[in-house]
């Protein structure tokens, strides 16, 4: 425990001289420390990595401390859940949600004022509200390849034609097959 949190200290310390990009993948955090928000309490932090760790959630005042922040990985977690709060992310363009746990997306992603690429393949995602993607006004790219998605999501994001939507392609299930 204390050799991770030496970890964490040194992956702070670097982001304070390397302008804001704070890279803590890999650090097998199963929740983000109190200590991060305290050591980076004076650094802008631009980007935040927080990939390959073992994450279920991110606490709100993570949007409230680094609400400059205009990447954030959180792929390779056991996320299921965003705070409402991440809105408060004024900057935010670019979130991989990517192989995680989602059954829904949080709606509060769509909602971010500057979010440009969304990247929510490899996940458990059925349904979504595609209606929800197109008024994402600022959205260019959505990755939601590699999920469950039902046939009503499916075609409804393959109709999508104001932003690009990358989409694994449907193959019909065995008992939508009426001639067998």
């Amino acid at each position: 425990m204390a050799v991770q949190a030496a970890h964490v200290a040194s992956k702070c310390a670097e982001s304070q001289e390397n302008g804001g990009h704070l890279d803590l993948s890999e650090c097998q955090l199963c929740q983000v420390p109190d200590a991060v928000f305290h050591l980076m309490r004076n650094t802008p932090l631009t980007t935040c990595n927080l990939s390959g760790n073992l994450l279920s959630k991110i606490p709100p005042k993570f949007a409230l401390k680094f609400c400059l922040i205009t990447e954030l990985n959180l792929s390779h977690n056991k996320m299921s859940k965003l705070p409402e709060e991440l809105v408060d992310c004024m900057e935010l363009e670019r979130l991989d949600l990517s192989h995680n746990s989602f059954v829904n997306l949080p709606s509060v992603i769509f909602r971010l004022p500057k979010i440009k690429a969304i990247y929510a393949n490899n996940n458990y995602i059925m349904d979504l509200e595609v209606e929800e993607v197109e008024r994402a006004k600022t959205l260019e790219e959505f990755d939601i390849r590699e999920n469950p998605l039902t046939p009503k999501s499916h075609s409804g994001l393959s109709q999508v034609t104001k932003l690009r939507v990358k989409i694994t392609p449907r193959e019909m299930e065995e008992w939508e097959d009426l001639t067998v």
